[in-house]
Parts: structure tokens; C-alpha cells; sequence
């Protein structure tokens, strides 16, 4: 399985939603999923935050590019590459100030990408081209946001990564949320996080159980081609 990874902490050895991920990760191991890993810490690897030159270039049609807007989208092709060859797509991120961190929304204008990530189709709508993957969502949460809390309404960062992803394909993405951490005491954040691992555990389970299918149906077919 292929998955690309993105984290977008700014945070590192204490970053909660790292280390959530890479709890993960090791779960679909222990399921024995052959993994391979397109690693993005958009942290580090911040994709330029969106440009005039960019938004003229993105919407000029591919065989009328000049070289320069050619220059200006080649990170952004890149990106979208990576997004299009996984197989599945972890994002690991905090809730700053009720929504994603900068960093990552950077990273959605740059793989929202006509005629990439998404086309039009003859009756003038637009086809997202992320369908076929799996999608986790891991976030953090310094307070706690569910259904019945007095912020459960400031929750801007679920609807958000819904829409953009729902935009591109992604129909329904799985989210775990670990949540109250920052602004709550130790016992409710030791619960939070068991939650959470509880959550990826049963994610872990019903991916690698996919995999598997999708592996046998490959076997199957290559077989009948013999």
C-alpha cells in the first residue's frame, strides 16, 4: 500500500498529531501491510503560499504555458503526482485557533488543480480525482470540540477538510480526533489520547483487511491473464 503521509505540526518530539500518525502507521505494520511511504512535513516543506503569477498560470490552459508559469506550477504538479499515485493519504495535523495550521492550507491551494486533482465534465461540473484513495484525517485538539461542548460549534477544521477534500474526490475521509489535550487536565487528556489510539487501532484493522482484498483480487486477475 501505498500512503502518503503528511504532517503539519509545527511542534516536533511533543507534537501530539505526529505522534498519533506514526502510531499508526506502526498499527498497519503489525497487520503485516506491506507499506511504502511518501513522507510531506509541510512544516518544512511548505508549498508556496498561492501568487497572482500562480492563479494566472493555473488557469491557463496547459499548451498555452509559458515557461515561466511553467516554473511557477512545478512544485504544484509535483504535489499533485503524489497525491494521485498513493493509495491512501494520511494527514496529521493540531487545531490552531479553531482551524488547520497555515502550512496545510497552503498545501490544499496547491494541489487543488484543475485538470489534475479535478476536471470539468461535458454538463460543466467538476469531478474530483482523489476517489479511489483512502483518506485519514488525525487532528489534535487542545479543547474539546464534541458533539455537546460548549465549543463543539467552533469546529471549523472538520467542514473545512471535508469540503476541500469532498471538492477533490474524497467522499468520506475517516477522522480521529484526540481531544481535550492542551486546555484540559491529565486524566481527561490520558483519556483523549487512549480514544484516539483506540480509534487508529480499529482504522489500522479495517484497512489492512482491504488491502488484503485488494491484493487477493490482484492475484486473481493476473492468474486468469496466464
Amino acid at each position: 500500500m501505498k500512503i502518503m503521509h503528511v504532517d503539519a505540526s509545527a511542534k516536533r518530539e511533543r507534537s501530539n498529531s505526529r505522534a498519533l500518525s506514526r502510531y499508526f502507521l506502526e498499527r498497519l505494520r503489525e497487520q503485516h501491510v506491506d507499506l511504502d511511504i511518501d513522507y510531506l512535513d509541510v512544516t518544512v516543506d511548505t508549498p508556496p503560499h498561492v501568487t497572482e503569477a500562480f492563479a494566472i498560470a493555473t488557469y491557463t490552459p496547459a499548451d498555452q504555458r509559458t515557461d515561466a508559469m511553467k516554473a511557477t506550477l512545478a512544485s504544484s504538479d509535483a504535489l499533485c503526482e503524489r497525491l494521485l499515485a498513493a493509495d491512501a493519504l494520511v494527514f496529521a495535523m493540531p487545531m490552531y485557533n479553531w482551524s488547520m495550521p497555515s502550512a496545510f492550507k497552503a498545501f490544499i491551494d496547491s494541489v487543488t488543480r484543475t485538470n489534475l486533482t479535478y476536471v470539468f465534465t461535458d454538463d460543466g461540473h467538476t469531478a474530483g480525482q482523489l476517489g479511489r484513495q483512502k483518506v485519514l484525517f488525525i487532528t489534535s485538539r487542545g479543547a474539546d470540540l464534541r458533539a455537546g461542548s460548549p465549543y463543539a460549534a467552533m469546529d471549523a477544521l472538520t467542514p473545512a477538510l471535508k469540503a476541500a477534500f469532498g471538492f477533490l474526490g474524497v467522499a468520506d475521509p475517516t477522522f480521529v480526533d484526540a481531544q481535550p489535550l492542551q486546555f484540559a487536565d491529565p486524566e481527561a487528556r490520558t483519556e483523549a489520547l487512549e480514544r484516539a489510539h483506540a480509534e487508529l487501532d480499529a482504522v489500522a484493522v479495517e484497512w489492512a483487511k482491504s488491502s488484503s482484498s485488494v491484493e487477493t483480487n490482484d492475484e486473481v486477475m493476473t492468474a486468469c491473464q496466464e
